[in-house]
């Protein structure tokens, strides 16, 4: 179907664009599954706090999935957030089956953070020149995850 959407952006900079939106996608929805799969699984002393922090991270991937999705619309690009796609394309580092102690949890959910920032920095570098306002969406989302990883990460020192 030729796009009912059509965007303000010539084609170029709508391309780089939406390559980051699109990436940034898979990357938040994972990062969402990742944790609530985390918040249904994690078990020890540290549960109800673990338990508690990972309902906040959920929250925080998936409004800035969101975003990201209503963005790439914005630009003139479908979003494809689908399971097949998401499993594919996504940069986190994923999450064990079974029961988890809170420090594996804790570990597991800082270098999720870590991969889906690393990547998210690249995506504000790449929209600079191409779309500031992407660009502006992306370095908001980056700092957020940046407090969480943060966060996360004062819990095992």
């Amino acid at each position: 179907m030729k796009s009912p959407i059509t965007s303000t952006l010539d084609p170029a900079r709508r391309d780089v664009a939406a390559a980051a939106l699109q990436a940034a996608l898979v990357d938040l929805v994972d990062l969402s599954l990742i944790g609530k799969q985390a918040h249904w699984t994690v078990v020890g002393p540290q549960f109800r706090s673990i338990h508690l922090a990972l309902d906040e991270l959920v929250t925080a991937a998936r409004d800035f999935a969101d975003q990201a999705a209503e963005r790439l619309t914005a630009v003139g690009v479908a979003p494809d957030g689908r399971a097949v796609t998401v499993a594919r394309e996504s940069a986190a580092k994923g999450f064990g089956d079974g029961w988890t102690k809170g420090e594996e949890v804790v570990a597991a959910i800082v270098d999720n953070i870590a991969a889906v920032v690393s990547r998210m920095r690249a995506h504000v570098d790449a929209t600079a020149d191409a779309d500031p306002v992407t660009q502006d969406l992306l370095i908001g989302q980056t700092a957020r995850l940046e407090q969480l990883h943060w966060m996360w990460q004062a819990q095992l020192a």
